[in-house]
């Protein structure tokens, strides 16, 4: 496999960007604790944890009324994953099309990928395995995290800021031209079958491992509002125990890192567009993971204090 490496690619720009973004939260937010004392009335200050929080660290955070107008439910997280699963499944319809059919992508679709690369398409390209299997494996994720929203998990009263459900929304679409973008820098030869080496291997099996422990985190979340039967008991928040909660307070954001690791194996490790997907994801979730062990600090005065927010033994 071989890969062609365009650093200042708008795709490349665009997922550095985020990355830079969430970094600089994660920082401004950790290190600053004097300022989160003297400063907590500022409106810019309110306003950017206003932006970072969600769902339980929301609720302790205090704003004004006014901002509460443009709150959605955090519940609707599940729009996220719907959208997913159909626009990756309508992309990886539209490759299987090319592979076995050989119909080219609309001209739409590729002058995006065009711009986000600026690399000119060609239908002399061959189909490569890696970006078949890359979107298999986020239409599985994607539709395992829309079945959990739907059925397992518990949501409360938790609400989240109109700017990250949109942006949630435009990001799970980002990640379909991603693929894309990552298929038209590569080149395979060969078939697919032919084409199939160890790192696809190991990026399914740390997949599905991870995966598991997603599922089985949020599972042991859901199971602290419902009874024996399975019945909602209570909306409110409890201290999670047992699996990986023992190591870290967020399993559940640790397993996600995982799965997007895996993921840029899927490319051998290759394609630094993916590598800083994952960039983001780590940052991403760290914020989000501090936020949470934070919240349980503050709740649980006998909070275990060899627990970790995010990732085991280190963060």
């Amino acid at each position: 496999m071989i890969w062609s490496v365009d650093i200042l690619s708008v795709v490349n720009v665009l997922w550095a960007f985020l990355a830079l973004v969430f970094l600089s939260a994660l920082l401004a937010h950790k290190f600053s604790p004097h300022a989160q004392r003297e400063h907590k009335t500022w409106r810019l200050y309110v306003l950017f944890q206003d932006l970072i929080r969600y769902g339980k660290t929301k609720q302790a955070h205090i704003r004004d009324d006014c901002m509460c107008v443009i709150d959605v439910p955090k519940r609707w997280f599940w729009h996220f994953y719907a959208v997913s699963v159909g626009w990756n499944g309508l992309l990886l319809v539209l490759h299987l099309n090319f592979i076995f059919h050989h119909q080219s992508f609309p001209t739409w679709l590729t002058g995006i990928v065009d711009i986000l690369t600026g690399v000119p398409s060609t239908d002399s390209q061959a189909p490569q395995l890696s970006t078949l299997l890359m979107q298999l494996l986020l239409c599985v994720h994607s539709l395992r995290r829309l079945l959990e929203c739907l059925c397992v998990s518990v949501f409360s009263d938790g609400a989240m800021h109109l700017v990250q459900y949109v942006f949630g929304l435009v990001y799970y679409v980002a990640l379909g031209f991603t693929v894309l973008c990552s298929d038209r820098l590569g080149k395979g030869t060969g078939t697919l079958l032919s084409q199939l080496n160890w790192f696809h291997v190991v990026a399914v099996t740390l997949f599905i491992w991870a995966s598991l422990l997603q599922h089985q985190s949020t599972v042991l979340l859901a199971r602290l509002r419902t009874g024996k039967s399975g019945a909602v008991e209570t909306l409110a928040h409890r201290l999670p125990n047992g699996g990986w909660f023992d190591l870290v307070s967020c399993p559940h954001y640790f397993a996600e890192l995982l799965i997007y690791i895996s993921l840029s194996l899927v490319f051998g490790g290759l394609s630094l567009t993916w590598w800083l997907v994952v960039l983001y994801v780590l940052f991403n979730q760290a914020l989000a993971s501090q936020l949470c062990h934070e919240f349980y600090i503050g709740k649980y005065e006998s909070y275990p204090s060899y627990r970790k927010a995010f990732i085991p033994f280190l963060l």
